[in-house]
């Protein structure tokens, strides 16, 4: 068949309007495969019958949904080698060429959002000047002053499609904006004269600080009129004044829900007095002189040989850059944090300055490709490629070695943690007291009267020891004797060691104990945290009336409804958490309980116990308890 080019946009038109509105692009390749069998150049014509069913949704006044899906679906084209690669930049331009400003503001929502799409090897190099024409056209319609948020959005996207080194994005001569003109009130206007208590002055905000106020901004508009004597002048004079006036104003931050951006504010002489007041304007003025300031005082390659400060005028900008941090210091809200935001930026610039110094070079970015590159000898590897090859491995990677190491050993932390014994040995951990020992050092010298360190090892022998619950018949009120009197039973095992004879006699006894009575004893016991110890015959003196074997008997039965005894005994609730959080059963919570009342209340005894109970109404338990005031008075 013979196809001429209307015939072919007449046949594709068909063929493209019926694959669009089934979202199928199937339909459109089989077609173009078919007429390129006959040696026919389908792209261009495709390309032109693309535009036409465009031209006929715009005149249909498509919705911004439809438009968006018919350029996604060019896209898609393109990926199948149907079409050209600048199509879609096409079909965008065409349509920002008949919408009104509302609707490209809509639709240009789309071209940031697939910005990727633009910067991809495809679409990159036919694009991009097409893209950049495109948004200077848009630039152009648009209104800087009325527009600013839209005209905002093309700027960043243009940063964000073309790389750092692009030459068409970058300002290589640094010049300046003079069509930034501010333009302000040249007559004065009556009653906009007004008075501010500057410092311990007023300060007249009249026509004439109106005028010096706002010709700052001409040399902010263009700073290189500062390297003219005559203008120097009027530049520091004219900003001495205004940051006088800025530094006598103090001003109370109101926060408002309705806080607006002014990308450039108003003018009007009525408006200046309450604009001093205004957080945000004094931040922009100030933030406006530190940049000019960095500007003067940096070595820009494109400056004129003739534009140089002199020693005075340095030392000028120094100590009025130091005045403009204090005051940004003082300007709420958050004025020491903004401050140091500021610094921190106007230093990356420098970073920046330097860059252009060098005539932009291109920035790169390395992609390695694991397995592919060998990395040199001495060169660190990438923590992105670390963090890629220990995912893939299924392990973390901590920054350090032995970290990494740790954590790896096992897939769960939890389930590694458990199991893991963090005690010291007695050994271990008496060492320095056992030297203390043999070399006869003074006893208060010894580390045994250390506090802390005795509070330590009294934990430490509840759960590693049998000698924390052993018989002694000596009297030892002071814990530091207590430990002496526990490290010569220590040391008693050890070969070659003397102890004294009251030791051995006290080792022996513990030795008549059964292992199941002492592994009896220490698990009854493993979770206590109190400083004293507890033995039987220690409660015996101190009570005369209960012993370990009626306390643990006791406990069991009191368990169920210990916090309600422990209220009445005058527990605060802080001290019942204590108990419920150091002790893991009820049965051992409630022997804590009873061994605390029975050590430090003086009308501690079984009599009053049961008293208590019974008032309770804990019948089981006070029952228990008078069974063993009964054999204790029969015995």
């Amino acid at each position: 068949m013979d196809w001429n080019f209307e015939t072919l946009r007449s046949e594709l038109k068909d063929t493209l309007q019926k694959s669009f509105k089934g979202r199928n692009i199937d339909i459109l390749e089989q077609k173009t495969k078919f007429i390129a069998k006959t040696n026919v150049d389908v792209k261009t014509s495709l390309d032109q019958t693309f535009r036409d069913v465009l031209l006929q949704l715009l005149e249909e006044q498509a919705g911004v949904a439809t438009l968006q899906e018919f350029v996604q679906f060019s896209i898609t084209s393109c990926r199948h080698s149907l079409s050209s690669s600048t199509l879609p930049v096409i079909l965008l331009g065409d349509i920002f060429e008949t919408v009104t400003l509302d609707t490209c503001e809509s639709m240009f929502t789309f071209v940031e959002q697939n910005v990727s799409i633009w910067k991809e090897e495809m679409f990159f190099t036919g694009c991009k000047n097409n893209l950049l024409r495109l948004c200077n056209d848009l630039l152009r319609k648009s209104s800087r002053t009325t527009a600013t948020v839209f005209c905002g959005k093309i700027l960043l996207f243009l940063a964000k499609f073309f790389p750092f080194s692009e030459r068409s994005g970058l300002n290589i001569v640094s010049e300046f904006n003079l069509e930034n003109v501010t333009e302000y009130g040249i007559d004065p206007v009556e009653d906009a004269t007004a008075e501010v208590l500057s410092g311990k002055e007023k300060q007249v905000i009249d026509f004439t600080f109106y005028c010096k106020f706002w010709q700052l901004h001409d040399f902010f508009r263009n700073p290189n009129q500062c390297y003219n004597k005559i203008q120097w002048k009027v530049f520091t004079s004219h900003s001495m004044n205004i940051l006088n006036t800025f530094q006598g104003i103090k001003l109370d931050y109101v926060t408002s829900v309705n806080e607006g951006y002014f990308p450039k504010y108003l003018t009007s002489q009525k408006l200046l007095e309450l604009q001093l007041y205004d957080v945000n304007f004094r931040r922009s003025v100030l933030l406006q002189f530190l940049i000019v300031f960095q500007y003067l005082t940096s070595t820009v390659k494109f400056k004129s040989d003739s534009f140089e400060l002199k020693s005075d005028q340095k030392e000028w900008i120094n100590n009025t850059t130091e005045k403009i941090y204090s005051l940004l210091r003082d300007t709420p809200p958050d004025g020491e944090k903004f401050a140091q935001i500021v610094k921190h930026i106007l230093s990356r610039e420098e970073l920046w300055n330097a860059w252009k110094n060098d005539s932009c070079p291109e920035m790169k970015k390395v992609n390695l490709v694991a397995g592919t590159e060998k990395r040199k000898e001495n060169e660190k590897p990438l923590l992105g490629d670390v963090l890629k090859e220990a995912s893939k491995e299924g392990k973390y990677y901590m920054g350090s070695r032995e970290l990494t190491r740790l954590w790896n050993q096992c897939p769960k932390n939890l389930e590694a943690c458990k199991g893991r014994d963090f005690l010291p040995t007695l050994e271990e951990y008496f060492a320095e007291a056992m030297d203390q020992m043999e070399n006869n050092v003074p006893g208060e010298d010894t580390i045994l009267k250390d506090s802390n360190f005795g509070w330590k090892a009294l934990r430490l022998l509840a759960r590693r020891s049998p000698y924390f619950f052993s018989h002694s018949n000596a009297i030892m009120h002071p814990l530091s004797t207590y430990l002496q009197f526990t490290l010569e039973k220590i040391a008693y095992k050890k070969p070659g060691k003397e102890v004294s004879q009251e030791t051995q006699n006290d080792t022996e006894i513990d030795n008549i104990l059964t292992e199941e009575e002492q592994e009896q004893a220490t698990d009854g016991l493993k979770h206590t945290e109190q400083e004293e110890f507890l033995d039987d015959n220690h409660v015996r003196r101190e009570h005369k009336n209960i012993t370990l074997q009626q306390l643990m008997f006791i406990s069991a039965k009191i368990a169920p409804e210990w916090t309600k005894l422990a209220l009445k005994l005058g527990y605060k609730q802080d001290e019942i958490d204590f108990f419920r959080n150091e002790n893991p059963t009820p049965v051992e919570q409630a022997r804590n309980l009873l061994q605390i009342w029975f050590e430090d209340d003086e009308d501690a005894t079984l009599d009053n116990l049961l008293y208590i109970l019974e008032g309770l109404d804990m019948q089981q338990a006070a029952e228990a308890v008078k069974g063993e005031i009964q054999n204790m008075m029969e015995s």
